[in-house]
């Protein structure tokens, strides 16, 4: 489902298996600045923004719920593990936009095992 203005959340229920690092987890597809919006990645059990910011640790082996809320009125992507605010940053510019989860490789650093599970996805709008 396509999107380009207003606020959008998805919603998921995620798992990531020991062994699984350098992959894409979840993402905010095209940006007016950029291919990507957002870009969730697993290197060793910890979830990062893109490559740089850690957003949690220890997520291997567990079910988490993962929350992505795009303000993109106000450019704003927050990020929840959990019901927990874990993360918050200005997005890359409106454009037509749509959220995507499962298993994509990073450009570097990655494994040779990569999975992801997911179930339980929604996708709400303001």
């Amino acid at each position: 489902m396509d999107y380009s203005s207003g606020v959008w959340q998805f919603e998921g229920q995620g798992f990531v298996p020991n062994g699984t690092s350098g992959t894409t987890i979840a993402q905010i597809h095209r940006a007016s600045h950029g291919a990507t919006t957002l870009i969730l990645r697993i290197y060793n059990g910890n979830m990062m923004y893109y490559a740089r910011d850690k957003i949690e640790k220890n997520l291997y082996n567990r079910w988490f719920r993962l929350n992505i809320i795009h303000d993109v009125d106000g450019g704003q992507l927050m990020v929840f593990i959990d019901g927990i605010q874990k993360f918050q940053t200005a997005d890359k510019g409106p454009g037509n936009l749509y959220f995507k989860c499962g298993v994509y490789a990073a450009r570097s650093n990655i494994s040779y095992y990569m999975e992801s599970r997911w179930r339980d996805i929604k996708i709400f709008k303001k």
